[in-house]
């Protein structure tokens, strides 16, 4: 699925995103509607000045989803989730959290908003180095005027529910960075809010230390259930986190789908350069290489579900003596066989080239 807008605004989404633009530069507002808004970047800064931060992005995430926002550096990606609470004021267009209107909302009804509704997760974790882990955690919360009772009690809830029991009353610099980020975890989630939005926050952390933190945000979403806008400019953390990933380049959507879409279908030579040395077998489900019954084939073979991953069954697959069905949900979708199979896994030995 490509797609530059995803235009239809719905009031039951947690976040909805319309034609949302920043532009950088003076009269950056009389640039859009004009043909210079159809300029490549370069070209719109070498003949206005301007940079073209954020072009024209609409999306929208559903309750409870992991969304993750992914280019490389100077894609738009850190912009736009600042746009999203307005850290950075849009140029143009709407932003909805949980139906209420952020882009027009007054100050005070910003930060009603920001404290109530959203909380965010910096890649260098903001902690305030003269208060205690505990502290830190129920900051939000202080900042709200909640009781400190109350507050140090939700704090207690979060510093279990991270891992960081017995270090209540360390500090910051008593931590290593993977301890710090579960503080700014346990932070963001002691407000409990509708939207949770987090900004390459494990860029700066060693490549093990990255790995369980990114299981921890799996374990956390298992748990808590939150919505979760998540920004990287790694493949892997995205495929790995996403229940739907959106790729940017200079500042417009390239690509919007599921990550077994993104590497099964991309939509563009950009996009399948990032993905080419993606195992397919790792993402790719039954759905991609499922096909319908041949002439006087056994359908006697054991049932799965179209969305399994290939990895995860494929020695089933492969020690089935009849083709495995291929159904969604109640409904029957096609068969899978060993050739199926290891025609997916044989192409990835031999690489994107081949």
């Amino acid at each position: 699925m490509t797609a530059t807008t995803e235009a239809t605004v719905t009031t039951d989404a947690a976040l909805a995103v319309d034609g949302l633009w920043k532009i950088f530069g003076t009269r950056a507002d009389g640039i859009i509607g004009t043909p210079d808004a159809d300029l490549s970047r370069k070209d719109l800064q070498a003949k206005t000045g301007c940079v073209m931060a954020v072009k024209d992005v609409s999306f929208e995430v559903a309750p409870g989803e992991v969304f993750v926002v992914m280019g490389l550096s100077g894609s738009g990606k850190s912009t736009l989730v600042r746009l999203l609470t307005r850290l950075i004021e849009p140029t143009a267009g709407q932003v909805r959290i949980n139906g209420e209107e952020v882009t027009s909302a007054s100050e005070e009804k910003l930060r009603e908003m920001r404290r109530h509704h959203v909380a965010m997760v910096f890649q260098h974790f903001g902690l305030l180095p003269h208060r205690k882990v505990i502290d830190n955690i129920s900051y939000g919360l202080e900042v709200r005027g909640e009781g400190k009772v109350d507050r140090r009690a939700r704090a207690q809830e979060m510093v279990d529910l991270v891992g960081l029991s017995g270090y209540e009353e360390s500090y910051p610099d008593q931590l290593s960075g993977g301890m710090q980020q579960r503080v700014g975890l346990a932070r963001a989630l002691a407000v409990d809010p509708a939207v949770m939005m987090f900004d390459e926050p494990f860029s700066a952390l060693d490549p093990l230390i990255r790995r369980d933190m990114q299981n921890e945000v799996i374990r956390l979403h298992e748990e808590v259930g939150k919505t979760m806008v998540f920004i990287t400019h790694d493949l892997q953390e995205a495929l790995k986190l996403g229940d739907r990933i959106l790729i940017m380049r200079d500042g417009e959507i390239v690509q919007v789908g599921r990550p077994d879409e993104v590497v099964g279908a991309p939509a563009d030579d950009y996009v399948r350069d990032f993905v080419s040395e993606v195992p397919r077998s790792h993402v790719l489900t039954l759905r991609w290489v499922m096909r319908e019954p041949r002439d006087g084939e056994s359908l006697d073979g054991p049932v799965m579900q179209a969305d399994q991953v290939i990895k995860d069954v494929a020695r089933d697959v492969l020690d089935a003596e009849h083709p495995i069905r291929v159904y969604d949900g109640e409904e029957f979708l096609g068969v899978v066989d060993d050739e199926d199979v290891l025609r997916v896994v044989v192409a990835e030995e031999e690489g994107p080239e081949s």
